[in-house]
């Protein structure tokens, strides 16, 4: 194995994390490639299959590291503690990024993109979320192993979050004036309708008549969308960290769970209002989230099989009672 491959970044081999991007860039090429090489509507069933395929991946992947770091193939470190820490990782960014879903369908529906192109551009927009969240982990993991009591402002951020969520009613964005759109259309020719799936085109300027490249309203969902997913992150990244400072657990379980919510979005969009009740839930995890940090501090390190338990039965409690509360079709029905 060449040298430069077993060099050390963020804490672990170059060679993980070439492994890793490679995996992930191959799941993109077939997915683009193969499974959705032409534009088409994506059904629900499709979309729930696609999303069993990827977290199938995302455990099978999170099960071999787990196993690698027990038993020291990759590092001698806690395997029991890691793979937790992933799985708890993946779960809480699972259940934040269905938020998102809600955000991104607004964002599709503001640009008019009909859903036959919705999923290319959410696909090509892993891209950007692989490099944006790489560089806030990069970051936020040079941070806590520079500054430890940096974890102490990350967990009031948490609670903090948590309980904005519970108890100030959030509204839509304003997409129209959405800094990145304003920043685009000023620096950017922008036509005024799709092109099919094409996120740039070249056609003639109305004044000039010389054939120059302009944006379309699909890169403009697009950026808005990766826009959208770093203002999330700012709560997932700090979560996570809480949970685990190991920058290669972080960045894979946030990745994971990404990739996977991008196949889901079609079946989520169409029943987004049933997960009403699950913000609730979520902000009792980034509250007791972030309790956890001071918690272990000042009483003791809390066992990570009981952050993994109480996450897992905040979210599936909110998960149920939403759909149980909004049997009847609508949440003003229930409320």
């Amino acid at each position: 194995m060449p040298e430069f491959l077993l060099m050390e970044w963020l804490g672990k081999p170059v060679w993980m994390w070439t492994a890793f991007l490679s995996l992930i860039v191959f799941l993109l090429a077939f997915d683009l490639g193969v499974l959705n090489r032409k534009d088409k509507e994506l059904g629900v069933a499709q979309s729930l299959w696609l999303s069993a395929f990827y977290i199938a991946i995302a455990v099978a992947f999170g099960g071999y590291l787990w196993w690698s770091y027990e038993s020291g193939v990759l590092v001698t470190e806690d395997g029991m503690h890691a793979g937790i820490a992933y799985f708890t990782g993946f779960f809480i960014e699972k259940s934040l990024s269905i938020d998102n879903v809600f955000v991104i369908s607004l964002i599709f529906s503001y640009f008019a993109i009909p859903r036959k192109y919705q999923y290319r551009a959410l696909v090509w927009g892993i891209i950007g979320v692989i490099v944006l969240r790489g560089i806030m982990i990069a970051l936020g993991a040079a941070l806590v192993q520079e500054y430890a009591w940096i974890l102490y402002i990350f967990g009031a951020f948490l609670i903090l979050t948590g309980l904005k969520m519970l108890f100030v009613s959030e509204s839509d964005p304003d997409i129209a004036n959405n800094p990145a759109v304003r920043f685009v259309c000023r620096h950017m020719r922008v036509t005024d309708r799709l092109h099919e799936q094409y996120f740039f085109v070249r056609q003639p300027h109305p004044r000039t008549g010389q054939v120059v490249t302009w944006a379309t309203p699909l890169f403009l969902a697009l950026v808005v969308i990766n826009v959208a997913d770093l203002i999330f992150a700012i709560d997932s990244v700090p979560a996570i960290f809480a949970i685990t400072t190991d920058t290669f657990v972080v960045y894979t379980a946030n990745i994971m769970a990404i990739l996977g919510l991008r196949a889901l979005y079609f079946a989520l969009a169409a029943m987004v209002h049933r997960f009403h009740y699950l913000k609730y839930a979520l902000a009792l995890v980034l509250v007791f989230i972030g309790g956890k940090i001071f918690w272990n501090q000042i009483v003791g390190k809390v066992e990570p099989t009981i952050s993994l338990g109480v996450t897992l039965a905040l979210i599936l409690g909110g998960v149920f009672y939403s759909l149980w509360k909004t049997r009847n079709g609508s949440v003003a029905a229930a409320e």
